[in-house]
Parts: C-alpha cells; sequence; structure tokens
C-alpha cells in the first residue's frame, strides 16, 4: 500500500548516467598536458569510454554487490580434499574484466602508457576499489620480473594482457594472468629482512622449495605471486604460481581471510607454505632490490587510488549540493557550504594533478625524470594517501544524514579512504624513504628542485614555501624525528608548483594562500572568504544531466 502522509522531495538524484573522465576537468587536462598530440584522440575515446561505464548505474551496482558479497575461502572440497579456493561475487569479475580489457594492466607496452593507464586506473577505482588491488600488482609486476629475462619473456605477455581469464589453470594455457604479492610475515610486517620464511635451492636450476608464511597476501586466486624468502645467500624475490606447468596446483594453503575494514570486495589472505615451489627473480641476497621495482609502481597506484576517492567523495558532495535545497536556496550557494566545497576540491586537483604528474615521469624514463621519482614518489604516497580520509569525512558530513546511510555510498568510501596510507608502507616508512633519498641520493633532491623551480616567481607564497624548505633541508640535526614534517613540506611545495603552472588561476591563488601561505584553518571550510571560491567549486561539479542514464558497459 502507497505512502499517504507524505511526498518526496528536495532529494538529490543519483550520480549516475555521467563521464567520470570528461567531467572531471583536473584530470582530463592532465591527460592533454601529459600525452603527445597524435596519442590524444584515441586516449580521449578510450577514457571517455571508460568514464561513461564508470559512472552507469549497471557499473555503480556491480561495485555495491563485490561489496555487499565479500570473497568466500573453501579450504577443502567435499571429499576432505585441500583445494584453497575462494569464490568471488559475478560482479567482482566483471569490474576485474572490463579493466583488464581497458588495457589497465598494459602500461609498459605501449606509447605514453603510464599516463592513459594511470587515468583509466583513477577513473575505474571511483566504481570500486577493491578490485584495483590485483591490477595494481600485475601491473607493477613487469618491472620486477624483468630482472629475470627468461621469467619475462613467458609471463610478461600474459600480464600485460587485455584479456581476463579467471580460474586454477597453468598460466602458459591462458590468454591472460594476474599476479600477486607476499612480501610481510606476521612477526616483521615492513621490516620485511626479518622474514624467516626459507627457500631450499632444488636441482632444477633456479628453482626453490619454500617454507613458511605469508601474514598479508592479497588477492589469492592470482596465477603467480612474488614474494620474498631467506635463501643461502640473503633475502631473495621468488616467482610462486598457484598451478604448475603439469597441471598440479602448488602448494599455497591458505589458512584464513581477513576480516578488513574496507576494501572487502578484495581477498587478502594467510598462506602458508611447506615444499612450496618457486622460481628465483633476481640475484639471491638481492630480493629487496628485486621487488623494489614493484613496489614503486604500486605505492603510485596508493596516490592514484587515493586521488580517485577523494574526487568521487568531492563529486558526490557537490552533486548532494546542487540538488539539495535548505534555508532557502540551493545547499551550495550558501557561503560557507561553498567554502568547505571549495575546500575540498582543492585537496582533490592537487592530488590528481600530482598523480598524473608522477605517471608521466614513469613515461619519460629519463635519468633527471627517474631521480625525480625517487624523492617525489614517496613523498606523494605519505602526503596525499593522508590526506584521503578527512576528504572523505568532509564529503560525507556534505550530505547530512543521507551520507551517513549505506546506500549513498559514501560510507564504502570512508572505509576505503585509510587502505592506501598502509598499503605499501605506512607513513613512517614513506618518510624514512625520503630521508634515505635526501641522504643518499643527490641527484633526487637536484631533480626536485628543478621541478619546483619552473614555478619560480609564480606566486610569492610558493617563493617563500620553497626558501623555507631549502632551510629545513639545511639542518639536519634531528632530521628523523622531523621527518614528517619535512616529507609534508615537500608534497605541499610540489603540489602548489604544479597547480601555479597548470590549474587556472583562482585554483593556484586559494591553494597557496591557504596551504602554503598559513591563511587557513585546522578544519575544511576555512578558506580566505576574499577568494574566488565559486570558480573553485564550478570546476569541481561533474557535468550531470538527471534525463540521462545510459548504461555505458
Amino acid at each position: 500500500m502507497a505512502a499517504s502522509t507524505h511526498t518526496v522531495t528536495n532529494q538529490a538524484p543519483p550520480l549516475q548516467g555521467y563521464d567520470v573522465f570528461a567531467s572531471d576537468r583536473a584530470l582530463s587536462e592532465a591527460v592533454e598536458r601529459h600525452l603527445d598530440p597524435e596519442l590524444l584522440d584515441e586516449a580521449r575515446a578510450e577514457l571517455s569510454a571508460l568514464g561513461t561505464a564508470a559512472g552507469s548505474a549497471e557499473v555503480q551496482e556491480w561495485g555495491a554487490l563485490a561489496n555487499d558479497h565479500p570473497p568466500r575461502l573453501r579450504t577443502h572440497d567435499r571429499y576432505g580434499h585441500r583445494i584453497d579456493e575462494v569464490d568471488f561475487h559475478p560482479a567482482w569479475h566483471s569490474l576485474l574484466d572490463r579493466a583488464v580489457s581497458a588495457g589497465l594492466t598494459s602500461a609498459w607496452t605501449r606509447p605514453g602508457g603510464h599516463v592513459r593507464r594511470a587515468a583509466g586506473f583513477f577513473v575505474w577505482t571511483q566504481a570500486e576499489a577493491g578490485h584495483g588491488c590485483p591490477v595494481s600488482m600485475t601491473h607493477a609486476a613487469v618491472p620486477a620480473l624483468r630482472a629475470e629475462p627468461s621469467l619475462a619473456a613467458a609471463w610478461e605477455p600474459k600480464l600485460t594482457s587485455t584479456v581476463y581469464e579467471p580460474g586454477l589453470r597453468p598460466a602458459a594455457r591462458k590468454a591472460g594472468a594476474l599476479l600477486g604479492m607476499g612480501m610481510t610475515e606476521k612477526q616483521g610486517g615492513s621490516d620485511v629482512r626479518a622474514n624467516t620464511t626459507s627457500a631450499e635451492p632444488l636441482s632444477e636450476a633456479d628453482a626453490y622449495a619454500l617454507r613458511g608464511h605469508k601474514w598479508f597476501c592479497s588477492a589469492p586466486m592470482s596465477d603467480g605471486f612474488l614474494v620474498l624468502a631467506q635463501a643461502p645467500d640473503g633475502l631473495t624475490c621468488f616467482l610462486v604460481p598457484r598451478v604448475l606447468d603439469d597441471g598440479a596446483r602448488n602448494v599455497f594453503a591458505i589458512q584464513r581471510l581477513k576480516d578488513k575494514l574496507g576494501n572487502r570486495s578484495n581477498a587478502s589472505a594467510e598462506v602458508e607454505f611447506d615444499g612450496t615451489w618457486a622460481r628465483r627473480v633476481g640475484e639471491e641476497g638481492r630480493g629487496v632490490r628485486t621487488i623494489i621495482e614493484m613496489v614503486a609502481a604500486t605505492r603510485l597506484d596508493c596516490v592514484l587510488g587515493s586521488a580517485a576517492l577523494m574526487r568521487q567523495a568531492v563529486a558526490q558532495a557537490v552533486h548532494h549540493t546542487t540538488y539539495r535545497g535548505a534555508f532557502g536556496g540551493p545547499l551550495i550557494d550558501k557561503p560557507l557550504m561553498r567554502n568547505v566545497l571549495a575546500d575540498l576540491a582543492l585537496e582533490s586537483e592537487a592530488a590528481t594533478t600530482l598523480a598524473l604528474r608522477l605517471a608521466a615521469a614513469y613515461d619519460d624514463g629519463g635519468e633527471q625524470e627517474r631521480a625525480f621519482l625517487r624523492l617525489a614518489l614517496p613523498a606523494a604516497k605519505y602526503w596525499v594517501t593522508k590526506r584521503c580520509t578527512p576528504v572523505a569525512v568532509e564529503a560525507l558530513e556534505c550530505l547530512g544524514g543521507n551520507g551517513y546511510v549505506e546506500e549513498s555510498g559514501m560510507p564504502r568510501l570512508l572505509r576505503e579512504s585509510p587502505l592506501n596510507s598502509i598499503w605499501e608502507g605506512a607513513g613512517n616508512v614513506q618518510a624514512l624513504d625520503v630521508l634515505r633519498a635526501l641522504q643518499r641520493e643527490p641527484l633526487a633532491l637536484d631533480a626536485f628542485l628543478r621541478e619546483v623551480g619552473r614555478s619560480r616567481g609564480a606566486d610569492h607564497r610558493l617563493d617563500a614555501a620553497i626558501k623555507a624548505l631549502l632551510t629545513e633541508l639545511a639542518d639536519l640535526s634531528g632530521i628523523e624525528a622531523r621527518a614528517r614534517r619535512v616529507v609534508e613540506r615537500l608534497a605541499l611545495v610540489l603540489q602548489g608548483s604544479l597547480l601555479t603552472r597548470f590549474a587556472p588561476p583562482d585554483v593556484a591563488d586559494a591553494f597557496c594562500a591557504s596551504r602554503l601561505g598559513g591563511d587557513w584553518g585546522s578544519a575544511f571550510g576555512t578558506l580566505p572568504h576574499s577568494l574566488n571560491l565559486g570558480a573553485v567549486v564550478d570546476r569541481a561539479a561533474p557535468q550531470f544531466s538527471p534525463q540521462s542514464n545510459p548504461s555505458g558497459v
């Protein structure tokens, strides 16, 4: 029986039926900026198709279903045989299929591949973040495997394929494969040199038997995993296939799946090795140096993933306040709400601009850009991932009680928001990594200063911030205790430099006044009132028509 006590009014329509890529000006402009002109038309078409799918009602439903129906572990079959399989909802497979077919694991095989792939990863993460874990690790495994050319020759074509083929079979018999990673152990965590998993050489060349455990192993239904273990000459990187070439299952005992705060669509497992067959990747004793290439690439995805979550949170907040009326007019027109939205939009655009700049450095590949990444990447990983949670919280508050309800999708964004700050090294790990680069690699600081120096004279607050940073770096006494402060300043100066060069003047002015000039409070919504906040908010608004709702898939 229909209720007759009220009529539903003053509710924002769902943010569906829009192009997530084309409606994001900061992202689309970054793609145009960093790609060669001859690649732009093709890239825009690809990204717009992916963006239209990500903004469709059908794909948004995939994301909700994948989270509402978490993976389920089956350790044994009905007869008692060990099988160690994880079942996923069909929506998970649909999301992965589209991600792989869109080239989100094939950056290494085409011109401008990293920028195109970064933008696609940014867009598709907004549909659902959990399945991005195997996508990211598969993409990032390629440079690590290249330390062992024979392995790279066999696996790279599978990892960079645009065919998603689930199921446990030998990778050689599949059109495409996914790769995971297992580094941390329960007694060591980030201190991987404390790992106790052992690797005993076998008679077969470069083959070993592993014994031990891994405390976090994501996406355990992947076709293989890069892991660290103690070989006779020290900590070494190994490739562990789930299924051996003869079709027999490798020893890969999944003890349990983690019950996580967020990222619930993705399976994270504790696994045990007991005579598990593995191939060595790189030289014995150089495991960290070998796998660090994978870690660096996944750290960039942490930056991209957090920037994408921020963008989706801001898009939802701006959309809601556009259609929601209060106190005599649209919420978005209220000066205080406009200040909050503009502040959130600044954070989002700064993160997006920095993330795409890092992706462009990967595409360049030159010595100067590699040196720049050595300092800029861990600094960005530290700062951008830490800004994600406060942005998600404030954006949720813009929706009020509606945002606190699961159906809005905002709680899922909030639960996901801390993940990237923890994954691939939490804040202190990143800060110490920056210190190592500063102390041991002078070319890294030189490349960083060259980058920010391109904006010299564009804004007096940026110039003053660069000067203050140099003063901070000139005094290395007690540097570890103040490492977070140093890294924060590095990231903010870099973001300010990029925005003064590439963003509209109103955006750059607001960022420099607040983040660099000190005219800012301790919460969002405390920007100087004299700024052109309306222009900042207008730029962040997703282009949406409530009459249009194509499936886009």
